[in-house]
């Protein structure tokens, strides 16, 4: 056991230290972070709908009373799912190029609009319908002729300029607003490190002289990623963002979903955290990255279909949090029933008291660092094992289609079972699930904690020895 913690201190740990700090992937993360407002708002928005509208329709029926007299708060619900969700991709954007440019000591207000633009610059700029019309009355063919459509051959066309999609804006975006927000942003903070850049008077307002100062850069960076796309309609007859999303994120959100990737990743937060380093934070590109488009996919399903039914993301980000981390990470909160049930140990309980309260809301520092778990080879088998056995128990479930996949984001401090029952929507299946979970944290917790006890016991024997020669 020595030999491998000193390897993995040796060889693994400073490899993990620079992941986690790397700027790059810091700024992915901190962008992500900045638009959880907007993302929680917008699964509020859904939830309170599932509760106003959808199980009212279930219960009793398309258009009962409730429902009806509700109509005005959905509707309001309606305009919140519109003004967060739909535009998530496009303040994510401008958050990513605000925290990268910002880490390189550049102008981040300028970073955040440049990536924003160039974004934008890469996104389709009109929508176009064709139809059939060659048996259409005349009144519908006059009506799509004032409409500015043109009829050919029993065929109407009609094209529209200026158009932002929600193909563009939401989750069907964040792959291309990744992509082009770090891509562009760092164009922008390379040339204002090189102070290729317009240069006022000392005299002139900071405000002014910074603005003037990103110009250049800004306009340069814009320019390259509306090149780039028109290089690829003329090429392809694709925006940048349909090729993104059929070549890197359709493939990588398939791979997520594989039951070993959902596990390794488990697993890979553990490991991190048993050294020390903030789990949740080195692997946080890969879960907001990866698995926060696949939940705001499932969200934008079931706003569509008012169904979990069509949705294709079986794990997603609130998953982890509902069945692979109640209590915090490491599903400590078995670990603390364990210990009040079977520890002997006066310093672990006393541990256990102070850190339970906090455990309840999955706040579980106290715990990590008080027991402590960090280094501790007598809890290091279920602390890395309990996470992603717990996870298989939820995936299994989700994949046979007995509960729902999370699509609502939820905040990370509700308690087990009641955070699953939100992030499905109200789903019972999926609360018991959870508790289920943390019912077989404690049960695999608890031999390590007997183990414990029979440790102490052996260095309180061995400390009355060496007394007694």
């Amino acid at each position: 056991m020595n030999g491998f913690m000193n390897w993995m201190e040796e060889h693994f740990m400073p490899i993990a230290a620079k992941i986690g700090s790397q700027r790059h992937l810091v700024a992915v993360r901190d962008g992500f972070i900045s638009i959880m407002p907007i993302t929680m708002v917008g699964s509020i928005a859904v939830l309170l709908n599932v509760f106003f509208r959808d199980l009212p329709n279930e219960w009793w029926g398309v258009g009962n009373s409730f429902t009806t007299a509700m109509t005005q708060v959905i509707n309001v619900n309606g305009n919140v799912y519109f003004g967060s969700i739909v535009i998530l991709g496009l303040c994510f954007t401008f958050a990513l190029g605000y925290h990268l440019a910002k880490s390189y000591d550049v102008n981040p207000i300028a970073g955040g609009v440049v990536a924003f633009a160039a974004v934008v610059a890469c996104m389709g700029q009109g929508v176009s319908v064709t139809l059939d019309v060659a048996n259409a009355p005349a009144a519908v063919t006059e009506f799509l002729t004032a409409a500015g459509a043109t009829i050919a051959k029993g065929t109407a066309s009609l094209g529209t300029w200026g158009n932002l999609g929600s193909n563009y804006t939401g989750s069907g975006g964040l792959f291309t607003c990744l992509i082009v927000g770090l891509l562009s942003t760092m164009i922008y903070v390379k040339l204002m490190i090189k102070k290729i850049t317009i240069k006022l008077p000392d005299s002139v307002p900071p405000a002014v002289s910074n603005a003037f100062a990103a110009i250049i850069p800004g306009v340069i960076a814009i320019y390259v990623f509306a090149i780039v796309t028109q290089i690829c309609v003329v090429t392809s007859g694709l925006y940048p963002n349909d090729l993104i999303v059929k070549y890197i994120q359709a493939p990588m959100l398939g791979l997520s979903q594989g039951f070993f990737s959902v596990i390794l990743i488990v697993f890979l937060v553990q490991l991190f955290w048993f050294f020390g380093l903030h789990g949740s934070n080195v692997m946080a590109p890969i879960i907001e990255g990866v698995y926060t488009p696949a939940l705001l996919d499932n969200l934008a399903v079931y706003n569509t279909t008012h169904s979990t039914e069509g949705m294709k993301y079986m794990w997603t980000r609130g998953s982890f949090d509902a069945y692979a981390q109640m209590g915090g990470s490491g599903i400590t909160l078995g670990l603390i029933i364990a210990i009040f049930f079977f520890s002997k140990r006066d310093d672990s309980k006393a541990v256990a008291k102070l850190s339970a309260p906090m455990g309840i809301f999955n706040i579980n520092e106290p715990i990590i660092f008080g027991m402590p778990i960090v280094l501790n080879p007598v809890y290091l088998i279920p602390w890395l094992i309990v996470p992603p056995i717990c996870a298989a128990i939820a995936l299994g479930f989700t994949m046979a289609g007995i509960i729902p996949p999370v699509f609502v984001q939820v905040p990370w401090v509700m308690p087990v079972g009641f955070y699953a029952w939100m992030a499905t929507g109200g789903n019972f299946m999926a609360a018991l699930v959870s508790i289920l979970c943390l019912g077989v944290s404690f049960v695999l917790w608890t031999p390590f904690v007997m183990l414990a006890n029979r440790m102490q016991a052996k260095e309180e024997a061995a400390e009355k020895a060496l007394h007694m020669e």
